[in-house]
């Protein structure tokens, strides 16, 4: 089960089964943590731009691993966001190592990630 598709069972059950905008949920939640362009920044700072940079291109993405999401993200963000989506804050880092590179993939269709 993917980040979002957890996102979205968590939301529709909290609403008892109704329907659920979930990229809008999402988009929120990450706005939250200084939006999609905040979190990456905070990888780049952290010596991690070649992923990004590989996720944000138009060839394969780079993996990035659990322990390079927890030393890239400070506890705060990643105590937010694990609250946000609803899931324990020690899931989050292999959540968002194995979706992350993923989602910045799909937000950045032509090379470029949305300011």
């Amino acid at each position: 089960m993917g980040l979002l598709d957890g996102l979205q069972n968590i939301v529709s059950d909290a609403l008892n089964g109704k329907p659920v905008d979930l990229m809008a949920v999402a988009g929120q939640v990450l706005q939250n943590a200084g939006g999609l362009n905040g979190i990456v920044a905070q990888l780049n700072q952290a010596g991690l731009g070649e992923q990004v940079t590989s996720w944000i291109g138009t060839g394969s993405n780079l993996p990035i691993s659990e322990g390079q999401i927890k030393t890239a993200l400070s506890s705060d963000t990643l105590r937010n966001l694990a609250q946000s989506f609803g899931v324990d804050v020690d899931q989050l880092p292999q959540l968002l190592a194995e979706h992350l590179p993923k989602m910045v993939d799909k937000a950045s269709p032509n090379g470029v990630l949305p300011s």
